[in-house]
């Protein structure tokens, strides 16, 4: 099941008609005290969620669900007319997997959609890192330096488990955007530098892991190596 949060009657209709023809189900609210209801009775597989909002704002929706631990998980797409980069850095470093401009078209909505849940399925949980004084437990959404637990975005979270996962590989610029943020912008684009800089500085001493590969991309480097 996938839920629409989206105030705008012919929007949210023709989503779901959109959706209930192309071998989704789907169930529209048009305001949120309506779907925390329904979030409460039962999880969707996906949430589609605009950001102007009567009652409740949709970023504000959003961390809400990313800061509980039955809902963190669920893939969610912001639909909105809120097309600038730094709305989409904004609503992408909130935790959405992806970011939707309106107007769209019907079939690039169901195939992002399709991609969205394929990701999801793709991702398991993995075992904890320990890494030195790091230490990152996927399952539990854990991240300890020196045995004080570190607080990040839910992005710069992704993406410290992504370098993890492929230690010592070199992953580039694109790898990481169009996995984590399941979206490339157009144009020249700061976002995996920034997340990184910023990762870096929370991860203090155990920062120094982060390597950067000068004109290709970033990497977790072993113990022992040279930064």
């Amino acid at each position: 099941m996938i839920y629409i949060v989206e105030d705008d009657d012919n929007i949210r209709e023709l989503i779901a008609y959109t959706l209930n023809h192309s071998g989704f189900k789907s169930v529209g609210f048009p305001v949120p005290s309506e779907f925390w209801k329904a979030v409460n009775e039962s999880l969707p597989e996906a949430i589609l969620l605009d950001i102007m909002l009567p009652e409740e704002d949709g970023l504000q929706i959003l961390k809400k669900l990313r800061a509980n631990s039955a809902t963190q998980r669920i893939p969610v797409m912001m639909i909105t007319a809120r097309g600038s980069e730094y709305d989409k850095v904004i609503g992408l470093d909130s935790g959405a997997d992806d970011y939707l401009t309106k107007p769209f078209g019907m079939m690039e909505l169901v195939a992002r959609i399709k991609a969205l849940l394929r990701r999801a399925v793709d991702t398991p949980e993995s075992d904890a890192y320990t890494l030195g004084d790091l230490y990152v437990s996927p399952t539990k959404h854990l991240v300890n330096v020196s045995g004080e637990e570190v607080s990040l975005t839910h992005k710069e979270f992704e993406l410290l488990c992504m370098l993890l996962k492929n230690r010592e590989v070199v992953l580039t610029r694109d790898q990481l955007l169009n996995t984590i943020w399941g979206y490339s912008f157009d144009g020249e684009n700061r976002t995996v530098d920034v997340h990184v800089r910023t990762l870096r500085q929370k991860l203090g001493p155990c920062g120094d892991l982060i390597e950067t590969v000068r004109g290709v991309g970033y990497k977790i480097r072993g113990i022992g190596h040279e930064a």
